[in-house]
């Protein structure tokens, strides 16, 4: 068996029909880049596959030269009746006031997950795929929800100029405590 490299040598926006293809393989890199215990991707499975029906869905897959997913970054556009945007506009007006989440909720791009293999992080693909995958969104702001603690990824939003929309929250059915991050775009 020969290593595979983890080397990123291109960038590819993904069809969602490439997306389900590629499926089981973006699942495994998430469920490792985020140390989730096994049968979790049989649980995210549906929800990713729902998500890009939405509107304004995208997805950045970062490749080796062999075609093997190093890490992807997918999002779409934010809007009410969503899962999401309804336990973050909750608890924004709760703790920031209505003016507060109007201004974060009324017209964003939801970056729903950016994960990269973990042999392949430190290597800027995470922000590349950010980068790729924000260009031309034609949202006023972006926001994302991630685990509070130091991370890459917390580096990664702050070094691009993400800041603090609310922080210590908890998303129904989940003891951790998350931070919604947004910014103003483009970026």
């Amino acid at each position: 068996m020969t290593a595979m490299s983890s080397e990123c040598t291109r960038y590819v926006q993904l069809s969602a029909d490439e997306f389900r293809a590629r499926l089981p393989e973006a699942l495994t890199i998430y469920v490792n880049a985020m140390r989730y215990p096994e049968g979790t991707a049989e649980q995210r499975a549906p929800m990713w596959l729902t998500h890009a029906l939405r509107e304004g869905w995208r997805c950045m897959a970062a490749l080796d030269a062999d075609g093997v997913l190093l890490g992807l970054a997918y999002g779409y556009k934010g809007r009410g009746g969503q899962w999401w945007h309804e336990q973050v506009r909750h608890g924004l007006t709760r703790r920031e006031g209505q003016a507060a989440a109007d201004h974060w909720m009324s017209d964003y791009f939801e970056l729903t997950e950016i994960h990269v293999s973990p042999e392949s992080q430190g290597k800027r693909i995470g922000e590349d795929l950010l980068r790729r995958l924000l260009d031309g969104v034609p949202s006023a702001h972006v926001l994302l929800s991630t685990p509070e603690g130091t991370s890459r990824a917390w580096n990664l939003y702050r070094r691009v100029g993400f800041v603090d929309v609310l922080r210590d929250y908890h998303f129904a059915g989940d003891p951790r405590p998350f931070a919604i991050l947004g910014r103003t775009l483009p970026l």
